[in-house]
């Protein structure tokens, strides 16, 4: 029995699992696989991520503050913390790089040196006024190859991919639940923190 049917191609299959990865095939979704428990990823950075609860799969190690790397160029960009220093003469934080020092000093200034020319919107920082000035011409550049369905930004594309494929990125390392979006594992963590965010100012009741 294969209840489990692509809504694209019909073919059909006998676990969910199968379908999912069938389906990144339809969506140009590229997939990581995890080379130790074979686990798949949309994204490079949820490999890497994923890689680290792997005890002794991670070969680049620091000889000053011994933390490990999987790839060497996060290895090479994180010694960079331990020969050249960037401080915030406003607050103190270091930066590897002038120019992630140079952003980061615009949120103390208010600075936002990229105007759209068409409306009274400013930015900090010039992808974001690219992702803005999308709103102006109607570029949608992200498009489901699925249901055609189109988007101007990535992480919207990518979140909308998800309804398709079924891929659930965020995981409690807690309890192993699976979530869609990064906000609904948020929550979900306050069960077990016991933090309660919210708070009445009448009755001081938190929630």
């Amino acid at each position: 029995e294969k209840p489990f049917k692509c809504i694209v191609c019909t073919k059909a299959f006998s676990r969910i699992g199968f379908l999912t990865r069938h389906l990144r095939t339809h969506t140009c979704t590229k997939t990581f696989e995890c080379r130790v428990c074979m686990k798949t990823f949309s994204r490079n950075s949820g490999l890497t991520y994923h890689m680290r609860t792997h005890p002794g799969e991670n070969p680049y190690e620091c000889r000053v503050c011994k933390e490990t790397f999987l790839q060497s160029s996060h290895f090479k960009d994180h010694m960079r913390i331990h020969s050249v220093e960037n401080p915030c003469s406003t607050c103190g934080k270091v930066f590897v790089r002038r120019s992630d020092l140079r952003r980061h000093v615009r949120t103390h200034t208010g600075e936002r040196p990229f105007q759209c020319s068409m409306c009274t919107k400013a930015y900090t920082q010039s992808g974001a006024l690219r992702v803005h000035m999308r709103w102006h011409t109607g570029e949608k550049p992200y498009k489901c190859s699925v249901c055609s369905k189109a988007f101007t930004q990535s992480n919207d594309f990518q979140r909308h991919l998800r309804t398709h494929t079924g891929e659930k990125p965020y995981q409690c390392m807690v309890c192993m639940n699976d979530y869609f979006e990064k906000s609904d594992l948020k929550k979900h963590m306050r069960g077990h923190t016991g933090e309660e965010p919210y708070k009445c100012s009448v009755c001081n009741m938190a929630f």
